[in-house]
């Protein structure tokens, strides 16, 4: 299927179409993984799981970015951010997330000096007009996000500003996706890529993964059409029992992916031996400074004491994010933890799935509240 214009992967007729198609296709029970917390918002915004056959079930994978960091990094944010003369910047999804004694939130309640930036530029420009601080962005998420950090590095080295400190915790898709398939418990016929992450390392940044486990993968746009298409596409190859590497969001990725900010990345950090959060430690799956940028690195140039790191009790985030549970079933999941009290990330964050399913039920809990009256 080729589309020209983003309306026309919003048409209704098109995804009755592929729907269609995949009810026809589908014989046998497959599980298919999307590994982007985008993703699963799209699915359930647009309603794709009504309409699909019981045959396929939708996991959601370690997609998002904050619940997969480990609890110890966040707490050394939280060390970071009590540490005196230390200006933290982040992004807004951090503020919340619960660490093992505080969060961030609490922090700054507290008096700490914790500020919501909207690029890393801006945490750059934080340093600039505060040079007798110092100032740390906290840098988390996957591929897409982490080329625009070692820019700001770069920049920073570049303009002179040297009270300007990055820490690394940002994490890369395809050792994760090897490590899912290693797991006692987790069951996947076939995995949805995702599409921001793949416009970075392209297709190529699977195939080793792929020619490895030799399990049906598709990249993905984020429109209801373009979903619907991969999982299409996905349910042929199982039922064929033909698994390959396709790309069905090819209006963005490319075989290359991104030269540019593949080089950026190469230049600024190395990979390392890094934990995720419900995985465990993962072999070359964290990018971490380059000692020719140490200077910048806050992992390096703070001695932090950090407390025993424990996971919030009773739960469910971890098991969450590898499929083996969904939010329903864990015990805490609308009864103790709510957007407004989140125990876990998994709530904090609006790429979390228990977020995303918490928000599904209150809006499908309006409409019959609207519709009965």
């Amino acid at each position: 299927m080729s589309l020209k214009h983003v309306e026309e992967y919003r048409r209704a007729d098109l995804s009755r179409s592929l729907a269609e198609k995949i009810r026809r296709i589908s014989t046998r029970n497959i599980r298919l993984m999307e590994v982007c917390g985008t993703h699963t918002v799209s699915i359930f915004r647009s309603g794709i799981r009504s309409l699909l056959p019981e045959t396929i079930s939708l996991l959601s994978g370690p997609g998002c970015p904050v619940c997969v960091t480990a609890q110890s990094e966040i707490d050394a944010f939280i060390a970071l951010a009590r540490t005196e003369g230390v200006i933290i910047t982040t992004f807004g999804d951090l503020m919340r997330v619960p660490g093992t004694v505080s969060s961030l939130q609490k922090q700054r309640a507290e008096g700490r000096d914790i500020r919501i930036v909207y690029s890393t530029m801006d945490a750059v420009d934080v340093a600039r007009k505060n040079p007798d601080k110092k100032v740390v962005f906290l840098g988390v998420g996957f591929e897409t996000t982490a080329p625009t950090i070692a820019a700001a590095i770069v920049t920073a080295r570049r303009t002179g500003v040297d009270n300007f400190f990055v820490y690394s915790a940002h994490k890369l898709v395809p050792p994760a996706l090897t490590a899912l398939m290693s797991l006692s418990g987790v069951t996947v016929d076939g995995f949805i890529l995702p599409g921001h992450v793949s416009v970075i390392i392209g297709l190529d940044g699977y195939r080793d993964f792929f020619e490895m486990h030799r399990i049906p993968c598709v990249v993905a746009g984020f429109e209801p059409t373009d979903l619907l298409q991969a999982i299409a596409m996905l349910v042929e190859q199982v039922e064929t029992g033909a698994p390959a590497l396709e790309n069905a969001y090819g209006r963005a990725v490319t075989d290359a992916g991104n030269p540019a900010a593949r080089k950026l990345l190469q230049e600024v950090f190395k990979t390392a031996d890094v934990a995720w959060r419900g995985i465990g430690l993962i072999d070359g799956s964290g990018l971490k400074i380059r000692e020719s940028y140490a200077i910048f690195d806050a992992e390096r140039m703070f001695a932090l004491t950090l407390p025993e790191a424990k996971e919030p009790k009773g739960c469910a985030c971890g098991e969450i994010l590898t499929g083996s549970k969904i939010p329903p079933e864990c015990a805490l999941y609308k009864k103790i933890c709510t957007p407004i009290d989140p125990v876990g990330p998994c709530m904090v964050s609006d790429e979390g799935a228990c977020r995303i399913w918490w928000a599904s039920g209150v809006r499908e809990a309006a409409v019959r509240e609207a519709v009965s009256h």
